[in-house]
């Protein structure tokens, strides 16, 4: 009984923090085996065994099936390139009668809403939905890369970030934030939160907008509802 009786865990339904990860393996000595799948594919299908985690990746593709990040043409791109996934393999779901299978089934590849960048070795990097990008004066930013660095500051419990309109840039990056126990929201925090994400990752990704909130909209199976953020402002 107990955590010691514990071999494996896996995570899935949302794109798993780094700060996560490595809370969990400090924790309990455990690789959180990382991966994604869909509806329309009925599989998972990229993954990483425990000893082949590579920290930030969800993995690499599963034996069986095929995966590339392409563009908007459907034209593959080079490693280190952030495009859209395209999936092929032995599961797929195809429309009947439908022009979502003009969408989704492109030469045989599904397309998936969601945008990757993939390695030199092979390794899948999640970036966001295609619909949770937020652009910002030109610049491509992926909103689940923010989040993932407020959740390494000591203060965030959790967190979101969406885009919301602005007349300058046409979008701006606005966090959305759970403190935890004990931490009071404040001005000065919310600038301490703002200069972290600058330093962490890139002085362009910063929300120029933090709200601190009291919980964060989610599904019943704990999904975060970025729309309802959006919807929000």
């Amino acid at each position: 009984g107990g955590i010691g009786s514990l071999k494996k865990c896996v995570s899935a339904g949302e794109a798993l923090p780094d700060a996560t990860r490595q809370l969990w393996k400090q924790a309990t000595g455990i690789e959180i085996i990382d991966g994604i799948g869909a509806t329309e594919m009925i599989h998972i299908f990229i993954s990483s065994p425990p000893e082949a985690v590579r920290r930030g990746a969800i993995g690499q593709v599963v034996p069986g099936y095929q995966a590339r990040i392409v563009d908007d043409d459907g034209q593959p791109l080079p490693p280190g390139a952030v495009g859209r996934l395209a999936v092929k393999g032995p599961t797929g779901c195809r429309y009947l009668a439908d022009v979502r299978q003009s969408q989704y089934v492109q030469d045989g590849w599904n397309l998936t809403g969601d945008a990757f960048s993939m390695d030199a070795d092979g390794y899948f990097f999640y970036q966001a939905r295609t619909d949770d990008m937020i652009v910002s004066a030109g610049y491509n930013i992926a909103g689940p890369e923010v989040e993932s660095a407020l959740l390494a500051h000591p203060a965030v419990a959790e967190c979101g970030v969406v885009g919301v309109p602005d007349e300058e840039r046409g979008q701006i990056v606005k966090a959305v934030v759970v403190l935890r126990e004990g931490q009071v929201p404040s001005e000065a925090l919310a600038r301490e939160l703002q200069d972290f994400v600058k330093r962490t990752i890139a002085p362009y990704k910063y929300p120029r907008a933090v709200e601190f909130a009291a919980a964060l909209p989610r599904t019943e199976t704990g999904k975060l509802q970025r729309f309802r953020l959006r919807q929000a402002g």
